[in-house]
């Protein structure tokens, strides 16, 4: 199909994120700061220490992501409205049978560093995140693209002593180059979304720099963006100058922006509140009792839908959770998100019943059926069902708003229903967390969560849930899940969407992630702020905002 594919798909989705957007302080997002604007403002945004060095391909997570989504474009862009997918690098992408795609790039991008933004930018970057001994996180992005299984082979003996025999190429046979401006990829099987999918971290181009030496360029990357990283690391944060080269619509109205690395959100709220940071995408939940933050910030707040679901992880490689689909939904049933939502975040936070979120088209109320809501009798029932009965430990991640109020009253709600021994597990960062997660170090239940990469409900399925998935961190695996989610990516329309719901409702047979609640985002900004926008990806938008000085 030609580009009219992507426009529909596009309006289909923001007309559910406009009337599912719910907004205070200001109209359309937008804080007034008062006085006069100043193009050359710096200003400060909350962020915890990313998992990894910056590098597009080996990043999944939100720290690092925030970094390079500023640094960097991809063929498309999401509108900080409605998130819909709109041109960026990319002047088209087309198909006639969803399997093959024409991608025409605009003319005269560049890097940086002043190298052209071209085919082999796209090519050579996404060759090497879907190479396996790179093991790139965001690898499995590139499995439908044609040629992925011959640069990833498979592992004879998966944890045994043997290793994967080494691929015998470097580059997938689905991408070929027609010239500077133009190459086509072919995908293994039909794939309706693909225009909307190109816009992710996992996708964006990568000049030489980077592969001359890789290691440097994950400490200063090189982007393509309206934003150049210039100094900082993980443990401080990181210092963003707008960089003049920068030829899209969007350009910033400010002059820098700096990323500073918090361990505690409640430190980051006083901050705001004290003016010694500009903006903090979530309050923590004790600024959430009687809507204080509200009044605190001076009316600087936004309380806003975004596509993010918290959820709890069983992993399936861990002794007692492995094939244990009763256990999984004797704790779901042992969680009483009701009284959590409301006692712990103020009704901020709407209880889940299942694994998509509201603000995506396709989205399906009681996909979990039961096993979302609280029944301490039944959740009995079925633990007494199965031989596993503890004790369990819940793990989080201590540097993020809500985790160690989430983790405790879970682990309270399921103690009490069950009668066993929980207790929460603080990690001291997110990057400690999820280097364990990653290593599949994990042996009782641990905080997961997901915000959206791309609009698309196929985006809160897919990448989580796939047998072998970059994101499927408690491994779970469902030949059914799989068959479904193949057949609903070929599929369009109403068909696509039901297929897709039919995979979900594979994941309450299994219950080895356990959905807890979607999120609505309190943020709050320091007078100097105007023109504040949040994402539906629950980001600042940098392109919008203005600073007094």
């Amino acid at each position: 199909m030609k580009q009219r594919r992507l426009l529909a798909a596009s309006a289909l989705f923001a007309a559910g994120a406009l009337a599912l957007t719910a907004c205070g302080g200001g109209s359309d997002d937008e804080g007034d700061g008062g006085g006069a604007t100043n193009p050359d403002a710096s200003i400060t945004i909350y962020n915890v220490k990313p998992q990894n060095p910056l590098v597009p391909g080996n990043t999944n997570e939100v720290a690092g992501g925030v970094i390079l989504d500023n640094t960097f474009r991809g063929l498309v862009d999401y509108n900080p409205d409605n998130a819909a997918p709109e041109m960026s690098m990319a002047e088209s992408i087309e198909s006639d049978d969803n399997i093959t795609w024409t991608v025409k790039l605009k003319e005269g991008q560049t890097f940086q560093d002043g190298t052209p933004v071209d085919a082999d930018s796209f090519i050579n970057a996404w060759n090497w995140t879907a190479y396996g001994p790179n093991a790139a996180l965001n690898s499995y992005f590139f499995s439908s693209f044609d040629g992925f299984e011959a640069l990833n082979p498979a592992d004879p003996d998966e944890d045994g002593p043997k290793e994967a025999p080494k691929p015998k190429t470097e580059t997938l046979s689905g991408l070929k180059k027609v010239s500077d401006t133009e190459f086509t990829v072919k995908l293994a099987s039909a794939q309706s979304f693909f225009p909307t999918m190109v816009g992710y971290t996992a996708f964006y181009p990568l000049p030489q720099a980077f592969f001359d030496d890789p290691e440097a360029f994950g400490k200063k990357p090189i982007g393509n963006g309206p934003f150049q990283v210039t100094e900082g690391n993980g443990d401080t944060g990181f210092t963003l100058d707008v960089w003049s080269g920068y030829k899209g619509e969007d350009k910033p109205k400010i002059a820098q922006a700096i990323f500073k690395t918090y361990t505690s959100d409640s430190a980051a709220y006083s901050d705001v509140l004290a003016g010694n940071l500009d903006f903090l995408e979530q309050v923590p939940p004790s600024a959430l009792v009687d809507n204080q933050y509200q009044e605190e910030s001076d009316g600087h707040f936004v309380d806003k839908a975004v596509g993010i679901i918290q959820t709890v992880t069983l992993p399936q490689y861990a002794d007692g959770f492995k094939d244990n689909p009763d256990l999984g939904k004797a704790l779901s049933l042992a969680i009483d998100r009701d009284t959590i939502t409301k006692n712990v975040f103020n009704s901020a936070r709407t209880p889940a019943t299942g694994w998509v979120s509201p603000i995506v088209d396709g989205y399906k109320a009681g996909a979990c059926g039961e096993f979302c809501t609280f029944d301490a009798a039944k959740a009995k029932e079925y633990f007494d069902k199965q031989d596993f009965k503890g004790p369990f430990s819940f793990s989080y991640n201590g540097d993020s708003p809500g985790n160690k109020e989430t983790a405790e009253a879970v682990c309270n709600s399921i103690k009490n229903a069950l009668g066993v021994e929980c207790n929460a597990k603080p990690y001291v960062d997110f990057a400690t967390l999820r280097a364990d997660v990653v290593g599949r170090k994990m042996d009782n239940m641990h905080r997961s969560g997901w915000q959206m990469d791309y609009p698309h409900i196929q985006n809160f399925l897919e990448p989580l849930y796939l047998t072998g998935a970059g994101s499927n961190d408690g491994e779970f695996s469902s030949p059914k899940f799989d068959a479904l989610i193949k057949e609903a990516n070929a599929a369009e329309g109403d068909e696509a969407l039901t297929l897709y719901q039919e995979a979900e409702a594979v994941l309450a047979e299994n219950m080895t992630v356990i959905p807890l609640w979607y999120q609505a985002q309190q943020s709050v900004w320091s007078e100097r702020l105007s023109n504040v926008k949040v994402t539906p990806r629950s980001t600042l938008d940098l392109s919008s905002v203005t600073a007094t000085d």
